[in-house]
């Protein structure tokens, strides 16, 4: 029993430490925002990065992700004799949580991974020390612009994946299973609000902001040479994307 909350206080104790050490560093990335000299270069690199280079698997993943939901519900709602709600029913899901959340496990995967591989190797062989070593802060010059491109990009592909979801479900609902179209985007005109669309861009930057801390995080503190980086590579899509779905809860209490 005492091993057991031996345990159980310890990965507690390890648990707020991390949450401590990506608080410091986030407010050491937002503090060199405004500080010069600005890495304008860097963030255009990391948004082509997170941004241009998730497009497909966005794309795909959202058209696919709007297809199977009209699937689902046409069969559902033919119960009720309701076919004409399937359109806004995609919709209003794609747009408050499916596309916010599927784009950014999917960038979590990509782009989240690839980061912390790639910080945690220029740790490992100390490069991070020789940016230090040239006066160069590392914070400034390898988190603050990956930060600031994916609050700016998750946006971008969350739109993205909206409308190929709900061009998915209409494909789907219109031309495979035969529901009215004017009935399919009327029902969507008078159901979707502006409001759904702000709230899963809104929950869009704040997920963009936490796969890339976690990445950068993760990468950051790497040690023990190539396992370590294979293991904070690991270790970084997995706590982001619980992260993400926390917060997603958290954010949809707040929002609804």
């Amino acid at each position: 029993m005492l091993q057991l909350f031996g345990a159980l206080g310890a990965g507690t104790m390890r648990g707020l430490q991390q949450m401590g050490q990506m608080a410091l560093l986030l407010g050491s990335a937002c503090g060199w925002l405004l500080r010069r000299p600005f890495r304008i270069r860097l963030f255009f690199k990391q948004m082509e990065f997170v941004g241009v280079h998730s497009g497909f698997v966005v794309i795909l993943t959202g058209l696919f992700t709007g297809m199977v939901l009209a699937l689902q519900t046409y069969y559902a709602f033919r119960m009720f004799s309701a076919e004409s709600l399937v359109g806004a029913t995609v919709a209003l899901s794609m747009t408050r949580e499916l596309g916010p959340v599927i784009t950014a496990l999917m960038v979590t995967g990509r782009a989240g991974s690839a980061m912390a591989a790639e910080i945690g190797t220029m740790r490992v062989t100390e490069q991070v020390d020789a940016l230090e070593v040239m006066a160069i802060n590392p914070v400034q010059y390898l988190v603050t612009p990956r930060l600031l491109a994916g609050m700016v990009m998750l946006p971008l592909l969350t739109v993205i994946s909206d409308f190929v979801g709900i061009a998915g479900g209409y494909l789907v609902g219109v031309k495979m299973l035969g529901i009215n179209s004017s009935m399919f985007m009327n029902k969507i005109y008078d159901l979707l609000e502006l409001s759904d669309i702000y709230n899963g861009l809104t929950k869009a930057v704040v997920f963009g902001l936490i796969l890339t801390l976690v990445g950068c995080y993760k990468g950051f503190y790497t040690s023990g040479g190539a396992e370590g980086v294979g293991r904070s590579t690991t270790q970084a899509v997995v706590l982001a994307s619980v992260l993400i779905l926390m917060s997603d809860y958290i954010l949809t209490a707040l929002m609804f």
